[in-house]
């Protein structure tokens, strides 16, 4: 792409931006909050497009001056800081194309959003379900330090501990283009707690994230929802065990069935499960897309495929290995205690350099 393309692609943009900073100060608009919501997230994208191009202008600009001062200044001092700005501006500018091509690329329309999670023990047992636990454990880690919050939904908890099946949501900031990676099948090899003869076993779970559903995205009628209320059973003390606070959803066009029994309030309950189940019915749709990348892909773990192993968590050697991009790290400790981030990292620029490459074709 040439920087005369580029920029008028930009051009174009400026434009659009323009446009919709006027729309959202405009109380017509205001009035329709699905409208409203909707401009606003083109806003904030669009936002750091223009910003991008503010930079990527202002690097020309200096390139240019920069070059009419080496030709025309006569003093030394002032051609050698000629010279340096324009490397500098030079160097700079790869990196500020890049950045702008990325951003011209349509991202997922789910990244900006809440992620609802489930991890569930799989092959292995009861060792299954305390490797469940360690990685609910690790995401929670990591989302405490990122600033997220995590409101557990429901979960049955393993015999020998852990989780046999752990469901929360996860609120803040883009969340679920980060998390999205996690989606698949979890391998552990390590000694269980339960082995008399210090034998390596192998171990799974599954995790898979879904794009939180906004109100504006499913509209659910009352009458296609059924409503069971039980006694929740688990830790909570008495008030939980003996209210009826419990609360069971089920869609009956979908058969889609969810339940939440973590808070003490029924209203709270069933406000939690009606945005579980809202998550649900318009995941249904989001999987379609998903096979429409998978097999362009392959970094995508959310591709829909959630059989696929995408890592392996070996404890005899300290290492993590994700299979999608080959990245193998020996800091299990550090990781298991949340320090995701540099993996993340690496899967991010795996499926930006696939994205790019996609809009290349």
């Amino acid at each position: 792409m040439t920087e005369n393309n580029l920029l008028s692609r930009l051009d174009g943009l400026v434009s659009r931006f323009e446009e919709v900073s006027t729309l959202i100060a405009d109380p017509a608009v205001t009035a329709n909050m699905k409208r409203f919501v909707k401009l606003n997230k083109e806003y904030r994208e669009l936002e750091k497009i223009v910003a991008a191009r503010t930079a990527y202008l202002q690097t020309l600009n200096g390139i240019e001056e920069a070059r009419i001062l080496l030709e025309t200044d006569p003093e030394t001092d002032m051609r050698n800081l000629a010279r340096e700005e324009l490397t500098a501006c030079q160097n700079r500018l790869p990196g500020l194309e890049e950045e702008i091509k990325l951003l011209l690329v349509p991202a997922d329309p789910q990244d900006g959003k809440n992620a609802i999670v489930e991890i569930r023990g799989g092959t292995g047992g009861d060792e299954a379900a305390i490797f469940a636990g360690d990685l609910y454990r690790m995401y929670a880690k990591y989302c405490e330090n990122k600033g997220w919050t995590v409101d557990v939904t429901s979960y049955t908890e393993g015999t020998a501990g852990g989780f046999k099946e752990i469901i929360f949501s996860v609120a803040g900031e883009g969340v679920y283009g980060i998390l999205k990676y996690e989606s698949g099948v979890h391998r552990v090899q390590r000694i269980p707690q339960t082995e008399t003869q210090g034998r390596v076993h192998t171990s799974a779970a599954t995790v898979a994230v879904l794009p939180e559903a906004e109100e504006f995205d499913v509209e659910i009628k009352e009458s296609d929802i059924r409503t069971d209320i039980f006694c929740a059973s688990g830790h909570g003390g008495q008030s939980v065990n003996t209210t009826y606070s419990a609360i069971r959803l089920v869609h009956l066009p979908t058969g889609i069935t969810v339940q939440c029994q973590d808070e003490k309030s029924q209203i709270k309950n069933k406000a939690k499960a009606l945005a579980e189940l809202r998550t649900r019915i318009y995941n249904m749709e989001y999987e379609k897309y998903l096979g429409e990348i998978a097999s362009k892909r392959k970094t995508m773990v959310s591709s829909g495929d959630r059989s696929a192993k995408i890592r392996t968590y070996n404890y005899p050697q300290g290492r993590i290995t994700d299979h999608r991009i080959n990245y193998t790290i020996y800091n299990l400790s550090a990781f298991m205690d949340g320090d995701i981030q540099a993996c993340i990292d690496h899967l991010t620029v795996a499926e930006n350099a696939e994205r790019l490459k996609e809009s290349e074709l």
